[in-house]
């Protein structure tokens, strides 16, 4: 299954732009950077029109939690913005804000 049609599927650049931050904010841990590394390949698929990842990729790299998550996320794109709208409220409420340990680590390093 291509993933290349997942940008025309949003209401408005808005809405992406919450489905981004959520995907970032609450499922992309830098802890695991693995994960992390195809999570962010797929926050750029939805503005890509050319194969960042796959499918296959993602089942591979993506913990299962998240995994459903992504393809619960796929399968709205696919159906409504009200679907993606109700998508975003659910990831909220289930995932916290991750910390950017990174980015921690390096403030830490210049002080």
């Amino acid at each position: 299954m291509t993933l290349t049609d997942l940008k025309n599927g949003f209401r408005d650049d808005e809405q992406r732009r919450r489905v981004q931050r959520v995907i970032h904010d609450r499922l992309a841990d830098d802890r695991d950077p693995q994960e992390c590394r195809f999570l962010m390949r797929f926050w750029w698929q939805l503005v890509m029109s050319y194969q960042e990842v796959s499918m296959d990729e993602l089942s591979l790299n993506v913990g299962k939690a998240k995994l459903q998550v992504v393809e619960a996320l796929i399968s709205a794109i696919r159906s409504s913005h009200a679907d993606i709208d109700a998508w975003i409220t659910t990831t909220q409420q289930v995932f916290p804000v991750i910390e950017d340990h990174g980015f921690r680590a390096a403030q830490d390093n210049e002080r």
